[in-house]
């Protein structure tokens, strides 16, 4: 099993995000649109539009986890994303820690970053790279800018 096998619906309730983006790179991040961190997106969106073509889907997953920072609705996430002109998918808003935690984040936080953690998602924009066969294949800390040159480095040289 894969992370394009795991069920998880978009935003708009479209089933199975992962699954059609079989074959490509992913960064997945927990997104919120409250966070001081939320100005990644204009970089998450940068990478979208830069790497689309050469394999590479940004998806963003909503969580209200840490610091109660995305309480919204799915509207108003919607909303946000298009004041913010976000076109890459966001999932459902789900948890990535604890006793709910789902299964797609189950398969991801036990994938290190480059200071050796493992385990539960720190907070808000913490992002993931999985390999166009759906293996984890980098983990950035929250801080880390979507911009980054060692993030942009590990992107590239999983895309095809």
């Amino acid at each position: 099993m894969t992370v394009f096998d795991i069920a998880i619906a978009e935003l708009n309730g479209r089933e199975d995000l992962p699954a059609r983006h079989r074959g490509h790179t992913l960064l997945i991040v927990n997104v919120a649109s409250q966070c001081a961190l939320a100005g990644q997106c204009a970089g998450l969106e940068e990478l979208t539009q830069r790497h689309r073509e050469d394999g590479l889907a940004v998806i963003g997953v909503p969580c209200n986890q840490f610091g109660e920072q995305e309480p919204g609705t799915h509207e108003e996430i919607a909303a946000f994303c298009s004041v913010q002109r976000i076109s890459f998918p966001l999932t459902e808003k789900i948890d990535v820690n604890g006793a709910n935690r789902h299964p797609l984040y189950t398969a991801l936080t036990p994938f290190a970053d480059a200071e050796g953690h493992t385990g539960d998602v720190r907070w808000n924009f913490e992002k993931f790279l999985v390999s166009s066969t759906g293996e984890p294949a980098g983990r950035f800390g929250p801080t880390v800018d979507p911009r980054d040159p060692e993030l942009l480095r590990v992107v590239r040289a999983q895309l095809r």
